[in-house]
């Protein structure tokens, strides 16, 4: 896939260090209930924490009570949507539209009226008043 944002793995894992790197390029997952925006509930917009790009607004924030930070909705056009059957299930994983990294999943058990529930890793974002 091409991206409007490209840079070699090296690149990357320079420029976020190894923990937000193992989320966000190599599709790891955070330990649930360890990330500071699991519970947070500022007013603003949710980044890409690769490159910045808004990605959730915080008025579509929840408390899901699953330990990642959770949302109802997406900005347009700004997540990708991709099959992932990794670990014996079915999943759709979301990544940023702008520079491919990894986010979280979207699930279709989100209790508001979209019935979206996109879990993302902390790690995956930066917060933007």
């Amino acid at each position: 896939m091409n991206y409007k944002v490209e840079k070699s793995e090296d690149d990357w894992r320079d420029e976020l260090g190894l923990e937000r790197y193992r989320i966000l390029r190599q599709k790891e997952t955070e330990f649930p209930h360890s990330g500071k925006y699991n519970l947070h509930f500022e007013k603003g917009t949710y980044v890409c924490g690769a490159c910045m790009e808004p990605l959730f607004e915080s008025d579509s924030k929840f408390n899901s009570h699953c330990g990642w930070p959770s949302f109802d909705e997406a900005i347009p056009g700004k997540i990708e949507y991709i099959k992932d059957t990794s670990h014996g299930m079915v999943r759709t994983e979301i990544v940023c539209a702008n520079c491919g990294s990894h986010l979280g999943h979207v699930f279709d058990d989100g209790p508001t009226e979209t019935g979206q529930r996109y879990c993302v890793n902390s790690l995956s974002v930066d917060f933007k008043e």
